[in-house]
């Protein structure tokens, strides 16, 4: 199980997360951020990968393409910052 906590009205997820971490014995769960359900599908295919390598091949593929948006978001603050 993935438990995603939700922020809500009050406690603005808190409780939601609360109520995932603290399941009892014999109910393992693992808990993503409050609000981070896209990270609970990327965790959930890299489980699912463990037995589907075409899986694994996409989430590489969605890793590195992460990574090179982040470099040229990266590189443009920089050229900005310098331009002063």
């Amino acid at each position: 199980m993935i438990g995603v906590p939700v922020p809500l009205k009050y406690l603005d997820g808190m409780d939601s997360l609360l109520s995932i971490v603290q399941m009892p014995a014999g109910v393992p769960v693992a808990t993503v951020a409050i609000g981070g359900a896209r990270n609970a599908g990327l965790l959930a295919v890299r489980i699912l990968g463990a037995s589907d390598p075409g899986l694994i091949d996409k989430m590489v593929s969605f890793q590195q393409n992460l990574r090179q948006t982040a470099l040229a978001k990266g590189e443009r603050v920089r050229e900005q910052t310098s331009k002063g």
